[in-house]
């Protein structure tokens, strides 16, 4: 009897390729509250909010816009200012060439967006702060377009909202940046004085100068749920004071809870509650009639300085045309293409 030393050396089968399946980019998005994948058509089905936490992601200004005004319709106006980099500022890469990249990027001039529509069917004039912007930091263009925003609204005599998402002042425009602070605050102190409501949102990020001024001088101050809002920010706190600081610290409802911020709306409900908000604070028929009055006090020279719009420039109601801004003694930080006007209303 034969032994089989051997065994019959056998040919390896061929191993089964097993193709990867492809999964288009962008199907999936990872909530930063929860940690959880979730599908993107069900965040953006539900307001760019996750589902399972409430997480609120950012979004951009156009799409703020478009979700709160009527029909999602509006006019954007002040397109035509933009930095010209009066300090020629240079870190990493020159500050101008930066301005370019971002601009290419977002297709904005500038880290903030001025529409003019309904909401509610009220005229309203609105500011929003794009983050994708160099982080929403005011430079000396953003702090025009506010201050304009501004102006408009207490020309056409209509409700200001100004929505915040910003990491505050634009180092790369020193001081420049600083006296935006002091520019939009005085512009507000003129609408104040004529009586028309200035709405403050702020969203996930607002700190810096821009919390440090308008940010919080709203009539009505509302943010999102869970926005950070603050000066500085809390690691730099931490290491300046050496101490931990509570988990919420500088969160929207630790805010509520020491009286910094009138109430939290979510974004799904941000609309309605504007709306209520307006009808209750916003007397149109009061507004108009109280208007003509305030424009002849100014011809005539009888009202205070608080009758008039920024930098000096005078008021007028809505059907009055608006009066040219003096020339300022040096080189504006900004530049505009075309001057100010109030063009026929075009809704897009």
């Amino acid at each position: 009897m034969e032994i089989a030393w051997f065994k019959k050396i056998r040919k390896p089968k061929q191993p089964v390729e097993h193709k990867r399946m492809q999964v288009p980019e962008g199907l999936w998005v990872k909530c930063n509250g929860c940690k959880e994948i979730i599908y993107k058509k069900e965040v953006l089905r539900n307001a760019n909010v996750c589902p399972k936490c409430n997480y609120h992601f950012r979004i951009s200004a156009r799409e703020r816009l478009s979700a709160l005004f009527d029909d999602g319709r509006y006019q954007e106006v002040d397109t035509d200012i933009y930095s010209v980099d009066p300090l020629k500022f240079r870190d990493m890469k020159p500050y101008r060439d930066r301005l370019r990249e971002y601009r290419e990027k977002t297709g904005l001039n500038d880290a903030v967006i001025n529409g003019r529509g309904t909401l509610g069917g009220i005229q309203v004039m609105m500011a929003v702060m794009e983050y994708g912007f160099m982080g929403g930091s005011m430079g000396s263009a953003v702090g025009e377009k506010v201050t304009r925003a501004i102006e408009r609204a207490l020309d056409e005599r209509i409700p200001l909202v100004v929505i915040s998402c910003s990491g505050g002042a634009r180092m790369q425009e020193g001081v420049l940046s600083l006296m935006q602070m002091a520019k939009i605050g005085a512009a507000l102190g003129k609408l104040h004085h004529a009586g028309v409501p200035y709405v403050s949102i702020l969203t996930d990020p607002t700190t810096g100068g821009v919390t440090a001024s308008f940010a919080m001088l709203g009539d009505l101050n509302i943010a999102e749920p869970k926005a950070l809002i603050g000066f500085a920010g809390p690691r730099v706190i931490e290491q300046t004071i050496r101490e931990k600081l509570p988990d919420e610290f500088q969160r929207s409802e630790f805010l509520v809870e020491h009286g910094m911020l009138d109430f939290i709306v979510e974004r799904r409900e941000m609309r309605d509650v504007l709306v209520r908000c307006l009808k209750f604070m916003f007397n149109a028929e009061a507004m108009a009639a109280a208007a003509p009055s305030a424009a002849s006090a100014a011809e005539t020279g009888t009202g205070s300085a608080s009758d008039g719009v920024s930098s000096g420039q005078g008021t007028a109601a809505s059907a009055r045309p608006r009066r040219a801004r003096e020339p300022l003694p040096f080189p504006t930080p900004f530049a505009a293409r075309s001057k100010i006007t109030t063009p026929t209303p075009e809704i897009t």
